[in-house]
């Protein structure tokens, strides 16, 4: 059984601390432990094995020294991969949890695998619930998971793959910077293979090496070892100064800059738009040293498709001295930054104003190096249900198989699909309902029902603006421009006779008349096939939003008996 104990944290405690025993065990100066030391503001996380030295290295910062308790967190189980753990788990917690703001730092934070993580996992709920009852920490697990402080927290633990990505994009940007050139870098990677987590990690990793030293948070040479290539780089890099992380979704926008509010060395002004980036590169004279670019597929261009506002798109291009009918947002990055990170999804161009793979390749050029992540995080199909849904849109003939740990299901009742997803939001949270643009929306009242399946309505979403965490989400019906970029924990999704199947030739083609995104259908409207392959990409992107499960709903009798082959019609 874990133990909790708490002290001032000051010198004179120091003592008291190295005597601390359990199960004959000498805690305080010769057992792994996790440790949390907090004012009334802030506080710190660590893990040592000597908690009487490792706080006396504290108490000769001024910045640990604002800090006035301390608790131990012990259990006679504890090893050095458990007390990892435990502290990645309280970091990225505690930084949602919002009670104090953490003067941790995120470099080093991984996930790895070491014996009984489950059961240990079990236990730190138990030891966040304890936390809990002594007004360490303010909310339930399940509320911060939901939050979304957490999903797009700094502060979460990288897997193998993108903790690899990380070490080599630093590396090479410190590599470059050292000689005075300029590293352009695309990370490509499907839906849930944690794209926006690394992009937000970086942006959170460099900000903290441009305002402090990143050893300092280092226990000991042990620990330097275990992340060599990070540190070393980071001190490579120091004159990296004006850094900022370029969202091209408003809505997507709007969530992080409520997330970098209060996180340290972050700030909302971070989090930046491609006309920002232009309006900053104008008024100060200074590029950027390095954007990191989030959904870099969404970056538009003019020539193709409809655009929401060609007067701002044609002053950021006049005052960058480019060709008005030429210049893309991609070019705006390049010329206004000295290095860049572009995480890239090719199935997630969902509009022909998206740049496609072949002008994207020919703006950036020389790549200097170019990462793939995809090991799946979001969705608990794993990679099973990705390859298997992106095959059932692709209509490539396939074995029908059920998903194992993963709710998919294909309703032939629309209204039962939506209030069951509304159940789950009451169960789980974060549950939303979302379809293809094949309705109209009414700008001027969005207040109207314009959804109309099997004799009942429904309603669009009533803002883009962040519209996955507005309280009346749930009894709305979502489109790709408000939860592209998010994840939900079920998703029900609708899908209109913008598409429908061609049994005879296997098929699934598209109905330009049936797909009311004008934006979305401009300039491609003549070609069938590059109109349906954007549909699809949207279709398989609303798709890939759930973690725990999927529900469907197919409009299109042929469509929705193709599907059956696949997916067996879920009975209430």
């Amino acid at each position: 059984m874990f133990q909790i104990d708490r002290y001032d944290f000051t010198t004179e405690s120091l003592d008291e601390i190295r005597q601390l025993r359990h199960w004959n065990i000498d805690v305080g100066k010769d057992w792994p432990v996790v440790y949390i030391i907090n004012n009334t503001e802030e506080a710190y996380v660590g893990e040592t094995v000597n908690a009487a030295q490792r706080f006396d290295q504290h108490l000769q910062r001024p910045e640990r020294r604002r800090l006035t308790e301390v608790r131990i967190l012990s259990d006679k189980t504890f090893n050095k991969s458990v007390t990892l753990d435990l502290e990645a788990f309280l970091i990225k917690h505690m930084a949602s949890d919002g009670k104090f703001s953490l003067q941790n730092g995120n470099s080093g934070l991984s996930d790895h695998a070491y014996y009984d993580k489950s059961g240990y996992e079990n236990e730190f709920r138990k030891i966040w619930n304890k936390l809990k009852e002594l007004n360490v920490v303010e909310h339930s697990i399940s509320w911060i998971e939901n939050s979304e402080l957490y999903k797009y927290s700094p502060y979460k633990s990288l897997g193998e793959e993108q903790l690899n990505a990380e070490r080599d994009i630093v590396q090479a940007i410190a590599e470059y910077s050292k000689e005075g050139q300029r590293a352009t870098v695309v990370v490509r990677g499907g839906a849930g293979t944690g794209k926006t987590i690394l992009a937000i990690y970086l942006i959170k990793l460099f900000a903290d090496i441009i305002h402090e030293n990143p050893l300092d948070d280092r226990e000991n040479l042990e620990l330097l070892e275990e992340d060599p290539d990070t540190i070393f780089a980071a001190e490579s890099i120091r004159g990296i100064k004006k850094i900022g992380l370029v969202i091209p979704q408003k809505s997507l926008q709007t969530s992080l800059k409520d997330v970098f509010k209060g996180l340290k060395n972050l700030n909302p002004k971070m989090v930046l738009s491609p006309v920002e980036v232009v309006k900053d590169y104008i008024s100060t004279g200074m590029p950027y040293d390095l954007l990191i670019v989030d959904e870099s597929h969404r970056l538009k261009c003019r020539d193709k498709g409809h655009l929401a506002n060609y007067r701002s798109f044609d002053k950021c291009n006049n005052d960058l001295g480019l060709d008005p009918q030429k210049g893309t947002e991609l070019d705006w990055i390049m010329t206004c930054s000295k290095n860049q990170v572009l995480f890239r999804d090719e199935l997630q161009t969902v509009r022909p104003c998206d740049i496609d793979a072949q002008k994207f390749r020919d703006i950036i050029g020389n790549v200097h190096m170019e990462s793939a992540l995809s090991t799946q995080f979001r969705c608990e199909g794993g990679d099973e249900y990705i390859d298997y849904i992106r095959n059932i849109i692709s209509c490539v003939r396939l074995n029908p198989k059920k998903i194992e740990g993963y709710d998919l299901r294909l309703y032939t009742d629309c209204a039962q699909m939506v209030a069951d997803i509304k159940a789950k939001n009451t169960e789980f949270g974060l549950c939303r309902n979302v379809a293809g643009y094949a309705w109209t929306w009414d700008r001027k009242n969005p207040n109207v029902d314009t959804i109309f399946i099997q004799g009942k309505s429904y309603r669009w979403n009533t803002t883009y603006n962040n519209w996955i965490g507005k309280p009346n989400a749930v009894n709305e019906i979502g489109c790709i421009h408000t939860v592209q970029g998010y994840d939900l924990n079920y998703c029900g999704v609708i899908i209109g006779e913008d598409i429908k199947y061609d049994p005879v030739m296997n098929r699934i083609y598209a109905v330009k008349e049936n797909y009311y995104d004008q934006q979305g259908k401009s300039g491609i409207a003549n070609d069938p096939e590059g109109l349906c392959q954007y549909l699809c990409n949207i279709y398989l992107t609303l798709l890939t939003r759930g973690i725990k499960g999927t529900y469907i709903y197919v409009c299109d009798d042929e469509l929705r008996k193709y599907f059956m082959k696949y997916i067996y019609p879920y009975q209430v």
